[in-house]
């Protein structure tokens, strides 16, 4: 399989890497957030992602952090209505 070699691209892999993690751990990222340790709690997780991320994408479209951005959008920001301390 060949590369992804733009941007737009790259951006969509790594929102899809992240929504699979948010639909099939949920409940994990809920516990995650109220107990301001999410990234602990899906470690294992976000680092498969990262390493898929990484295999399907040009280097120099790893490097521009589209993967990090997902999850910070998907995994953090989307769970704005839960109660905890992070905010």
């Amino acid at each position: 399989m060949a590369l992804i070699e733009t941007e737009e691209a790259a951006r969509r892999l790594a929102r899809a890497i992240a929504s699979d993690l948010s639909l099939y751990n949920e409940e994990r990222i809920v516990q995650g957030v109220q107990s301001d340790n999410l990234f602990d709690v899906l470690s294992d997780e976000i680092e498969e992602g990262r390493a898929l991320f990484k295999s399907r994408v040009a280097p120099e479209l790893y490097a521009k952090n589209y993967y990090d951005r997902a999850i910070i959008d998907i995994l953090v920001r989307s769970k704005g209505h839960i109660a905890s301390k992070m905010w």
